[in-house]
Order: C-alpha cells, then structure tokens, then sequence
C-alpha cells in the first residue's frame, strides 16, 4: 500500500513479522501512546513513520529503557525538529543507564567471586574427607 505521502505502509501481521514481534506486542506499544497507525475501516494501518518508532521502541527497550523513558524520548522528537534535546536526553539517560550496567556488573563479579571461594572450601572439605568430586562435574 501506498499512504499519503507515497511512502509504503503495512498491516500489523506485515509489521509484526519485519520485527519479529506479535501483533500483541504492537497494540501494547500503541496501548501506550508510542506509536498511532492510522485506520482503514477496523484494520490499523502503519506508516514508514510508525515502522522508524517501532525500530526506536524496540531498540529502547535492548538496552533497558523502560516504556515511560521511551515515551519521553519519542515524544520529544514531535517538538524538536533539530533533536537536540531528544539527543540531550539520550545522552543523560544513555549515561545513565551505563552506570546502572557497572553497577550491576560489578554485583555480578563480587557473586561471582564469592561463589568461587565456596567451591574452594568445599572441594578443599570434600578433598580433606577423602570425599573426591564435585557433584555434577
């Protein structure tokens, strides 16, 4: 199909499948204001513009945005043609969520570490018991 300004549009089915989404996924995103198709007769119709926020919403959601940040980003680009401040905002919530990672990463590794030192204990128990094995192993 062809929308108003020349530009190819699709069915939910059609975007679904590009995405590798459900239909499901693409009415809760619409549920939540981030994306508006137009309508023919029941059928929801969606644009080339539609098919760009849907690529932002998903790649939002990759790297751990949540629906409200992603709104907030989307709904900046409306207002500001040059997207300076839908860049300013990224960058404030990109490093943000960098941080966050870090931080996350940094749990993860002391888990990590911690649990290394009780399989040294136990093995080295086991070991002094004549206990050989690690179960499972």
């Amino acid at each position: 199909m062809l929308d108003e300004v020349g530009e190819g549009t699709c069915t939910i089915s059609e975007l679904a499948a590009e995405f590798q989404v459900t239909p499901r996924t693409i009415r809760f995103y619409e549920d939540q204001g981030l994306i508006a198709p137009a309508r023919d007769g029941l059928n929801r119709v969606y644009s080339h513009r539609d098919r760009g926020r849907l690529a932002l919403i998903l790649r939002g959601k990759r790297l751990g945005f949540t629906i409200a940040e992603i709104k907030d980003f989307l709904d900046l680009y409306d207002v500001d043609d040059q997207q300076v401040e839908q860049m300013r905002f990224l960058l404030r919530r990109g490093r943000e969520r960098q941080e966050q990672l870090r931080e996350q990463l940094r749990d993860v590794e002391q888990t990590l570490a911690e649990l290394a030192e009780l399989e040294s204990q136990i093995v080295a128990h086991l070991g002094a018991r004549g206990a050989a094995g690690g179960g499972g192993d």
